[in-house]
């Protein structure tokens, strides 16, 4: 057997060299990429280089782990000036949406995970989007009742929800905020007023998606100026975006959910060519964040906790730990792929369960407790008792007082961004945010994309005449797997973490995890680890990575494998005597602390 594990913490290093160079050519004047992040401190390349070395970034007083080095930048400074974790998550979303617009923003939702040290209370908030009060479960069928392509849903006003994260961030500052609130948009309308260089990743997607992009005037205006597609390096400002910001600044969030804001938000939706939606104002004026219990899960020495339903990301997660823990991981180690078969395959039947059962609960009855109850994971773990990968998965039966579900059939793109923050009180934060896929519905909006999120609905609403639990109907939250995500050890938190990637954010988040807890690796190694995933049997192994590696044996023990980019933007904060904060190497985010 070859020693994969060695070959796997080889080859995080290679993973970051590429990206770690460029941001040490960043701030070198005779660099051909000069100039992409030139206007940010030296700390930002040595984050930068401390991931290609697999080290955490180490800080005693607070840390702060995102997408974007501009964004990380901008919400260090608010808990330099003694800001809440609270406080700097509204800066960071603020200039998230200006310099990653493909993955989050004003526009799209968000769940947050919030532990405060004053009380030792963990808090969940549910800031996703939500279904216009005129849609119908029939919203993404055609005239036959068929689903509609993918596509042919996401591009236009069709996929838009009621946006919801300019009011999680109102909601989160009113619960715990410190600064105050019309500073938080300071510097993200700065630097939309100013301009900023278009990173690479950027750049690339705006590339890609060029044909979607062109559809609408205001987002080819912007992508496009000129008729040519941003590159790398340019300069791109957006007054639309500070004059929104304005408003939030000076208004809070009703500035967004009422008046000029919202009227052009639902006429851009009503009006898109060719894919009209159906959002109205009284969709924007009834949105409302909601507190959620969190949903904590047991593995090993740790209480794994997360965001309940409408997301599925705590539940899944929770799952697979709860299965896998049954199991010797420590002992086996990353280089057996014994390990692999057993992550695999519970992640197979944690997301059998997703299928039949996740939903929004507010809407459909959900056996929230039975899924991860302690005796019905026993149960599932013994499934994974033999050698060769399970032939086949179905959903279990959860104690459950409610007739079945058909399965869903729901598709989630990767996108999403994650925001990680420890500030100097001892207060933890870890959001996920998103528009749902890359550049939401197209749809631009006084400087901001508007989500798609009511595409990560089931297009069918009932399978055999059976209904689907996450089938789309007027009001209801769709289901996500996104999991912000707070470790906990005897009452305190221990890590903090999250990620993008769509339903493979699960996976994602497990993985590093058991990483972490199981083989020893720091944080930062635990997060650049080639990632395997496997959801619905086929196993996923992250190309151009020593993952590979692993075919061989998985091929033999009885699945398909395919290799492919694993694009993850894993950011987690491990919190000890000290703070080590790590960032993807994959993405373009840093970790900053003092």
């Amino acid at each position: 057997m070859r020693h994969i594990f060695l070959g796997l913490l080889a080859s995080t290093a290679i993973a970051t060299q590429a990206y770690a160079q460029q941001a040490a050519d960043a701030v070198a004047p005779e660099s051909a990429t000069s100039g992409v992040f030139e206007t940010l401190s030296p700390a930002v390349a040595a984050s930068l280089k401390a991931k290609m070395a697999d080290k955490p970034v180490e800080a005693e007083n607070w840390m702060i782990a995102a997408a974007n080095p501009h964004a990380v930048e901008v919400g260090a400074e608010v808990l330099r000036a003694g800001g809440s974790a609270a406080d700097a998550m509204v800066a960071v979303q603020v200039v998230l949406g200006l310099v990653e617009p493909q993955s989050s923003g004003l526009g799209g939702g968000a769940f947050l995970v919030w532990y405060d040290a004053e009380s030792g209370k963990l808090t969940t908030l549910d800031g996703r989007e939500t279904a216009p009060l005129a849609a119908t479960p029939t919203l993404f069928q055609d005239d036959n009742g068929e689903p509609l392509k993918f596509f042919d849903a996401v591009v236009g006003g069709r996929s838009v929800g009621t946006p919801g994260t300019p009011a999680l961030m109102a909601e989160a500052h009113r619960r715990w905020g410190r600064a105050e609130w019309a500073t938080l948009f300071e510097a993200g309308t700065k630097l939309a007023k100013d301009g900023f260089n278009v990173s690479p990743r950027l750049a690339s997607l705006i590339e890609r998606d060029a044909d979607r992009l062109s559809r609408f005037p205001s987002t080819a205006d912007y992508f496009f100026p000129d008729g040519v597609a941003l590159q790398a390096g340019d300069l791109l400002s957006n007054d639309e975006y500070a004059h929104t910001l304005g408003v939030l600044a000076e208004k809070g969030a009703e500035g967004f959910y009422f008046g000029r804001i919202a009227d052009e938000i639902v006429g851009a939706v009503t009006h898109a060519p060719g894919n009209p939606g159906v959002l109205s104002l009284l969709d924007m004026a009834v949105y409302q964040v909601k507190e959620r219990e969190p949903v904590c899960v047991e593995y090993r020495s740790f209480d794994v906790c997360g965001m309940g339903p409408p997301s599925s990301g705590a539940l899944t997660v929770g799952q697979i730990l709860g299965m896998v823990g049954h199991y010797d991981l420590a002992a086996l180690g990353a280089d057996n792929p014994e390990s692999w078969r057993l992550i695999g395959d519970a992640s197979r039947l944690a997301f059998a369960d997703r299928g039949r059962y996740m939903a929004d609960s507010d809407y459909v009855p959900m056996p929230t407790n039975g899924l991860v109850d302690a005796e019905y994971l026993t149960q599932r773990a013994a499934l994974l008792s033999g050698d060769d990968a399970l032939p086949e998965v179905a959903p279990g039966s959860p104690e459950f007082d409610h007739a079945l579900w058909a399965d869903d059939e729901s598709i989630e793109l990767p996108s999403t961004s994650h925001i990680s923050i420890v500030d100097q009180y001892g207060n933890v934060l870890s959001m996920t945010t998103t528009i749902e896929n890359a550049f939401g519905s197209r749809l631009m909006v006084h400087g901001f994309l508007l989500n798609n999120e009511l595409t990560d609905f089931s297009f069918r609403s009932h399978r055999d005449g059976v209904p689907i639990a996450n089938r789309l109907e007027p009001g209801k939250r769709p289901r996500s797997s996104m999991a912000p995500t707070i470790v906990m050890k005897e009452g305190k938190p221990v890590m903090a973490i999250g990620s993008p990637g769509g339903s493979r954010i699960i996976g994602y988040v497990a993985s590093s995890i058991i990483a972490w807890a199981d083989w020893g690796l720091n944080v930062q190694q635990a997060i650049s680890l080639p990632h395997a995933v496997n959801r619905f049997g086929k196993y996923d192994l992250e190309e151009g990575t020593d993952a590979e590696m692993l075919e061989e044996t998985l091929t033999q023990i009885g699945y398909e494998v395919s290799f492919r980019g694993l694009n993850s933007g894993l950011h987690a904060i491990e919190i000890g005597d000290t703070l080590l904060g790590a960032a993807d190497p994959r993405r373009e985010g840093i970790a900053l602390g003092e």
